[in-house]
């Protein structure tokens, strides 16, 4: 295997793992900044031996084990948490196997749900706990979080770095949170599973248009946490939001990775497991609430499209009505775009664009390539090419996936104008 090729599949292999090695880390060093940091160690033996030696077959437990013997080394320096030391030198004596590496990369399955409730600690703000949890769970790096945030990079790493000496000062108590924890921390971590699996479907950045992985991780956490609260509707609407995408992912992306619009999508490629399942919890959700939440009202959408037999056929009225009732709910500006969409396929483009053109100065979507690409598409229908070329072009400026920006230039482009 080249250097170039091993090099990638460290890469995938650390985008598998991170997160669990991070989470077991947590449960057995109690400190978030450390787990981190010996996460981090333990790739950076990797890269150094992985080269020479090749990808073991187990690649997680090589790092698990890796850093839970930097984990030792950084106690015996310190001369302090015996106990731990204790704990762990007896862990990497000779007698680990690679069985024992196992139970602790699957212990509970959920490391990783303990750890989203860390992260989504009272004593953190709103915006930190997001932040945070994105970072160490999901692996985003503070580039993806700002996209998703519509906020700068350096905002962010200075959240991370202020939320990581909050839990370290508030003594955060890193066991499994109790029912009434759970109870106040459950909105949060919803909102960050639907990040997550959000970066997934349509990742924000780099070469890949949709990150299967991700959404598939938040899936998985997504149906823990259901089973978790049986009786609580919005984790039953995220759950089904995310199934009923889900069932999409394989048609979004052609044979070279190339994005496919839904208009353009092969329908019988859908999933019929995920749909079946998303439109069965979607059920749920609505029969355990009077007045659907933000989740259930986007699984909602979700449906419309998932029992169309093309985008001609949607109930594009329906959709529209779910989008106004969801942007009242959130005052979400992304919403409203959304929303332009709907009503200028329900009502015709100009609907949807004199929406649109009122959102134009929202100070949230100045950065948002998606606002002159819907607008884009409007103009295209109304025949203005012309001023649909420049704002395509200005979409494809502001893009930060590359496949999306190839689309979008190739929008412009087939209109006549290279941006």
């Amino acid at each position: 295997m080249s250097d170039q090729a091993t090099a990638e599949a460290i890469e995938a292999v650390w985008r598998l793992e991170s997160t669990r090695l991070v989470a077991g880390l947590v449960r057995m060093v109690r400190d978030v900044g450390l787990a981190e940091d010996l996460a981090q160690d333990a790739m950076v033996a990797a890269l150094a031996q992985w080269p020479a030696d090749g990808i073991p077959d187990n690649p997680g437990a090589w790092l698990m084990t890796t850093a839970k013997r930097r984990a030792v080394d950084t106690f015996r320096r310190r001369e302090r948490g015996e106990r731990a030391y204790r704990t762990l030198a007896q862990e990497v004596t000779e007698e680990v196997t690679e069985d024992s590496i196992l139970a602790a990369l699957d212990h509970v399955e959920d490391d990783v749900l303990r750890l989203m409730f860390l992260c989504c600690h009272p004593s953190l703000t709103p915006e930190a706990q997001t932040t945070l949890t994105l970072r160490l769970v999901a692996g985003l790096t503070a580039r993806e979080i700002a996209r998703a945030y519509l906020t700068t990079e350096s905002t962010v790493a200075q959240r991370l770095v202020r939320a990581k000496k909050t839990l370290a000062s508030a003594g955060a108590a890193l066991e499994e949170p109790s029912q009434a924890e759970r109870a106040q921390r459950l909105g949060t971590v919803l909102g960050v599973i639907y990040l997550l699996f959000n970066e997934g479907y349509a990742a924000t950045s780099g070469p890949d248009w949709a990150r299967p992985t991700l959404c598939a991780e938040a899936l998985r956490v997504g149906r823990i946490l259901a089973a978790l609260v049986p009786g609580h509707a919005e984790a039953h609407g995220l759950l089904a939001l995310m199934e009923l995408q889900s069932s999409r992912l394989v048609a979004r992306v052609g044979p070279d990775g190339e994005p496919v619009l839904l208009a353009d999508q092969d329908r019988s490629r859908w999933d019929a497991g995920h749909l079946a399942r998303g439109l069965r919890i979607l059920t749920q959700a609505e029969e355990l609430a009077d007045e659907p939440g933000p989740y259930t009202l986007q699984a909602a959408v979700a449906a419309c499209h998932a029992r169309a037999a093309s985008t001609a056929e949607t109930d594009w009225v329906r959709i529209a009505g779910l989008y106004e009732r969801l942007a009242r709910q959130t005052g979400s500006a992304v919403v409203e775009v959304n929303r332009a969409v709907a009503l200028g396929m329900a009502y015709g483009p100009e609907a949807g664009l004199l929406l649109v053109d009122q959102l134009a100065d929202l100070p949230a979507l100045r950065h948002y390539h998606l606002l002159p690409s819907v607008r884009g598409d409007l103009l295209s229908r109304l025949g203005r090419h012309e001023e649909a070329r420049t704002e395509f072009a200005r979409a494809a400026r502001l893009a930060g996936n590359e496949r999306e920006r190839t689309l979008l230039t190739r929008r412009a482009r087939d209109l006549g104008m290279s941006p």
